[in-house]
């Protein structure tokens, strides 16, 4: 949406500037001149309508440009908010485990390493750490 605003906004403007900088003659007809051609012919009326739709457009593009920055901030405040709810989550389940495997068996295997700690039996396979099974 953020891009699309932009472009939206970039193609109003240049159409406008192209057609203002190529067409400053008067009279009650002009034959618009843009980038070497001449597509057609405008009255007064016809040049103030269509002013009026690129007035439009551009703001349309405007408004998507500014909707997508503030979704964009508020998706990041949210992601922040669950990162760190996940962070405090694995901490407490890892002193919750300690305590545990503390209070169990007090007879630790020799072949074990250290820093690796025995699956306990109350976590699923898939949160075992590997090569304990």
């Amino acid at each position: 949406m953020l891009v699309l605003g932009l472009l939206l906004m970039a193609g109003a403007a240049a159409f406008a500037g192209l057609l203002i900088a190529y067409n400053l003659s008067g009279g009650p007809d002009y034959t618009v001149t843009l980038l070497g051609s001449e597509p057609f012919t405008i009255s007064t009326l016809g040049a103030f309508l269509g002013g009026i739709a690129l007035t439009l457009i551009f703001g349309l593009g405007m408004w998507m440009l500014l909707a997508g920055t503030v979704m964009a901030r508020h998706r990041g405040k949210k992601r922040r908010r669950e990162r760190e709810t996940a962070r405090q989550a694995t901490a407490e389940r890892d002193a919750l485990a300690g305590r545990l495997e503390g209070a169990g068996s007090s007879t630790d295997n020799a072949d074990e390493t250290a820093g690796h700690r025995r699956p306990a039996a109350h976590r699923p396979q898939w949160l075992r750490p590997h090569g304990h099974h």
